[in-house]
């Protein structure tokens, strides 16, 4: 039976190549930074990184790894058990406190990451009764986690005010309803209307869920996110969000929010309950991130005035920018054979980003993404935007 499959595989990988969309991953031989070495042909080769999630240049934080080694001395490496078993530790609970208080919510839980996080949140939650309305650009744990969740399914175009409130119309024919969105939709860097969506969930008898994971740590003036943004701190009732990105960039996800819903989550997510708890210098990294970033603002500052920056000088140079709210600058190419000789070009000229095409994004719709940190210099800002220049005007991007 292989040999069949394998020729079916074989075939359709050729086709992927064939139709540029193959996808090719490089090495990295140094910490995660904004300066990085990757593994060339000839010997490692320094670049510039703008393509990490690395929001707060945290990922390479002293304090953190500092935190991290001493916990491991003192807990251990890892869990070596589910959460309820025997897989919690002090820190665990600590963490899970520290986000609580960051977001204003009353309880959290972990898991291992925000696609588990996603995936196990709305089946325990929902059944055929109820009913969930979803953003048509929600990240695909959230799409993964409403398929495993048998509540009636509504769709409502990305950040559309009106068809919201006729998918919330329509919604009124079941038992509980949720709207579920991302609070910063990674492709495009555009931030979902809160304030809006809330107006609505009121006035339609709704529940609201928002992923925070390209929101959180970056988004509202001292980096609470969405909820901070638009003064609704505490109020909605479910966050979801990630370890992973400007929290540290390690491993980890979590929902926060009403307690009963924590709660219940505890008894009946199936990723939590069946999945090994993140380990003690993981959490340990984690909590000194929310003490960072709760004696000053200096590195939200830093990532605004950052993103501001380069945004300006881009769109001043000609590129076709997607407005952005985030530190997200998405770089319209279009084609995607055309992103990754773009980013191929680029490489070359020292500057590391990734070309996305479908089925990341939309068909037609393949671009690089550029994603800002406060770890980068003007220096390094500047540079980034010499060599889009450059190899803009080389492959007729830009005339």
């Amino acid at each position: 039976m292989y040999q069949d499959f394998q020729k079916h595989l074989q075939a359709t990988l050729q086709q992927i190549k064939d139709d540029g969309l193959y996808k090719n991953e490089r090495v990295i031989i140094t910490p995660q930074s904004s300066a990085i070495q990757v593994q060339g042909e000839n010997g490692p080769v320094d670049v510039i990184n703008f393509c990490a999630n690395n929001y707060l240049g945290l990922a390479d934080n002293k304090e953190l790894i500092e935190a991290a080694k001493k916990r491991m001395d003192e807990r251990g490496y890892g869990m070596a058990s589910v959460r309820f078993i025997c897989g919690t530790q002090d820190t665990h609970k600590m963490l899970e406190k520290a986000i609580s208080d960051f977001f204003g919510t009353e309880d959290t839980i972990l898991y291992a990451a925000c696609f588990d996080a996603n995936g196990g949140l709305f089946e325990p939650l929902l059944t055929a009764e109820d009913a969930i309305i979803s953003d048509a650009l929600n990240h695909a744990s959230i799409i993964d986690g409403v398929r495993l969740c048998k509540a009636v399914r509504y769709r409502y175009a990305n950040g559309d005010m009106e068809d919201l409130e006729k998918q919330l119309q329509a919604a009124q024919a079941q038992r509980f309803r949720i709207i579920a969105t991302d609070g910063v939709f990674s492709m495009d860097g555009n931030v979902c209307p809160l304030d809006k969506i809330y107006e609505l969930a009121q006035k339609y008898n709704a529940m609201v869920m928002v992923d925070e994971s390209h929101s959180a740590g970056v988004v509202g003036k001292t980096g609470h996110g969405v909820t901070e943004q638009y003064n609704l701190r505490g109020k909605i009732e479910v966050l979801t969000g990630t370890l992973g990105k400007a929290f540290g960039g390690s491993v980890g996800g979590f929902t926060t929010g009403k307690k009963e819903i924590i709660d219940l989550l505890r008894q009946r997510s199936r990723p939590y309950l069946f999945s090994n708890s993140i380990p003690p210098m993981v959490a340990a990294a984690a909590l000194k991130t929310f003490e960072l970033l709760t004696r000053d603002n200096s590195l939200q500052d830093k990532l605004h005035a950052n993103t501001d920056y380069f945004v300006k000088k881009m769109t001043a140079a000609g590129f076709d920018i997607k407005p952005t709210q985030s530190a997200i600058c998405a770089v319209m190419l279009y084609d995607a054979r055309l992103s990754q000789e773009f980013a191929a070009a680029l490489q070359q000229e020292g500057i590391y980003v990734t070309g996305f095409y479908y089925p990341v994004v939309p068909q037609g719709q393949a671009r690089i993404r550029v994603q800002l940190s406060a770890a980068h210099t003007q220096a390094q800002l500047d540079r980034g935007v010499e060599a889009f220049v450059k190899v803009g005007k080389q492959l007729g991007v830009l005339k």
